[in-house]
């Protein structure tokens, strides 16, 4: 049964355009065929994060509208044949999407995908909603900051709320992805420790991604991080996280602070000399 799932944030610049690239290329990993959509129109990242930008042809609005079949659209990654991407319009506003166009879309979507992952605009305003409106299941991207934190509340509110799922009187499952997280900040209270973030937004926990230079490095190479260096911290993270949102029971791992004592500045120097 196919599972269309929300990837959605309060605040920009948390992480969720790489978190729903990064979520995709572990699904599709993992044998699922899978579907990355971009609705953050005139705003478009996605087909960059994925390597795709030179491929896009026709994009959302434009299947929306009429004007491309979604076949026409659909862009498969060349290193996972089981893994698409539809793309945003760059040069068009959210206003060119309509709920009857979303939602005729979303159907197609799934008929041809075991997964379709939204990779929503940040807020509240018309995108946000339309990326949310016919999830079956939600990942909120947050960073450990109180802003980002408050946010995210309130998009949980929505999603309790302006889903078809929700209206219908049915239970929308929400997950929640802790980003850019650094234990050491945590600790010398420079942010906030997983514990509060998990007491203040009441979801389970799907991951926690810590912070890495692997992920901009991987983001500039156009390819997911999960493929770019699937050996890296926030790559497990992604793979562990893609599990759980599987239904696998697998422990949180939790990032650890760097060692400041001696000994780990000394092998720390010796390891990259």
């Amino acid at each position: 049964m196919t599972q269309v799932v929300v990837v959605t944030s309060g605040k920009g610049g948390v992480g969720k355009t790489t978190s729903t690239a990064a979520l995709g290329a572990a699904l599709a990993q993992g044998g699922a065929n899978v579907v990355v959509v971009d609705f953050d129109v005139g705003l478009r990242n996605l087909d960059l994060v994925m390597g795709a930008e030179r491929r896009v042809v026709f994009d959302l609005v434009n299947v929306v509208q009429g004007d491309a079949k979604l076949a026409q659209a659909l862009i498969r990654d060349k290193r996972l044949p089981n893994l698409s991407l539809l793309a945003a319009s760059q040069t068009r506003d959210k206003d060119a999407l309509t709920a009857e166009g979303v939602e005729r879309i979303i159907g197609e979507l799934r008929e041809k995908f075991d997964w379709v992952l939204c990779d929503s605009p940040a807020g509240i305003e018309r995108g946000a909603t339309l990326a949310m409106r016919h999830a079956d299941a939600a990942v909120v991207v947050t960073n450990a900051e109180v802003s980002s934190v408050r946010d995210s509340d309130r998009i949980i509110g929505l999603l309790d709320s302006k889903t078809e799922k929700a209206e219908k009187g049915g239970h929308m499952p929400k997950h929640l992805l802790l980003t850019r997280y650094d234990a050491g900040r945590a600790a010398r209270g420079e942010m906030l420790k997983v514990e509060d973030v998990l007491e203040i937004l009441s979801i389970p926990l799907l991951g926690i991604i810590p912070e890495s230079q692997e992920v901009l490095r991987a983001s500039n190479l156009g390819a997911p991080v999960t493929l770019a260096n699937p050996a890296s911290a926030p790559a497990r993270a992604y793979a562990e996280a893609a599990k759980r949102l599987m239904g696998e029971q697998i422990q949180v791992t939790m990032p650890m602070a760097e060692s400041r004592g001696i000994f780990g500045k000394l092998f720390g120097r010796r390891a990259v000399a």
